[in-house]
């Protein structure tokens, strides 16, 4: 069920779904693909079916960034609205989010990376915030950086505008796993279906558990925790299925709508 917009199309296969950026050679992202990403976002967010989402762009790079022409005076205010938009858009998704980025993902295209659940890349990865080379600086990362890496990391990437590759955003934990060049489709591929066959509500919750529970204290984080679990969670089939299954020795079959 592909979207009519070429620039960012949503598609799905099973509960998997995909997000693909396809403005080669590098997804640079201009007002109309920001147009077309918030499309594809809602037909992903009203999907049903959709147990994961993978959020992948073709050609060279995952995306070099946000469209330069873009941030001139007279449409910088349109460009942060659209950009920001999709961005909450993305992160208010109930399914999970995965990023599969190769090669750069600059700028916004970074930020859009960062605001998925983890990232799986590969290990041609060029990750960074480039924006101060220009005297500005970016909102999404800004935001997002020091809950992820810390403040003086953040800093460090925000202020400098530097790139970092695979490895080292692997030591940072901003990326959750790096596959080489040969192995990055079928890897990746394996990721999603290993989270694809679990119950669909099940991700949903644990993925609110976290969300919910991020930037609170130990004790109201696991307050949060067991009230989903007890009040949510176990009124679901799937939760007892998953259980007896285990017991039974057997695979679960999921009862609930994915």
């Amino acid at each position: 069920m592909p979207t009519t917009v070429s620039t960012a199309r949503y598609t799905r296969e099973g509960g998997i779904g995909r997000l693909v950026l396809d403005r080669p050679p590098v997804n640079v992202l201009n007002l109309g693909t920001m147009e077309a990403l918030q499309s594809a976002l809602a037909e992903a967010a009203a999907d049903s079916g959709l147990k994961v989402l993978a959020v992948s762009g073709v050609g060279r790079a995952f995306s070099a960034g946000v469209d330069i022409a873009d941030h001139t005076a007279d449409r910088v205010g349109r460009m942060l609205e659209l950009f920001h938009d999709a961005v909450r858009q993305l992160m208010a998704l109930e399914a999970p989010v995965v990023a599969l980025v190769h090669g750069a993902a600059l700028g916004g295209g970074c930020e859009l990376a960062l605001a998925c659940d983890m990232i799986l890349a590969r290990d041609d990865l060029k990750l960074g915030q480039p924006e101060i080379q220009l005297a500005v600086f970016p909102p999404v990362a800004a935001a997002l950086l020091p809950r992820l890496i810390g403040r003086q990391r953040a800093l460090d990437l925000i202020l400098t505008g530097r790139t970092i590759g695979a490895a080292e955003a692997l030591r940072m934990g901003l990326v959750s796993r790096v596959f080489s060049a040969a192995e990055f489709d079928a890897g990746t591929d394996a990721a999603l279906a290993e989270m694809a066959s679990r119950s669909g509500p099940a991700l949903r919750l644990a993925k609110r558990a976290v969300t919910d529970g991020e930037h609170l204290a130990f004790g109201p984080a696991l307050e949060r925790a067991e009230e989903l679990y007890l009040n949510e969670l176990m009124q679901l089939a799937d939760a007892h299925e998953g259980i007896a299954a285990f017991m039974e020795k057997r695979p679960p079959v999921w009862k609930e709508p994915a």
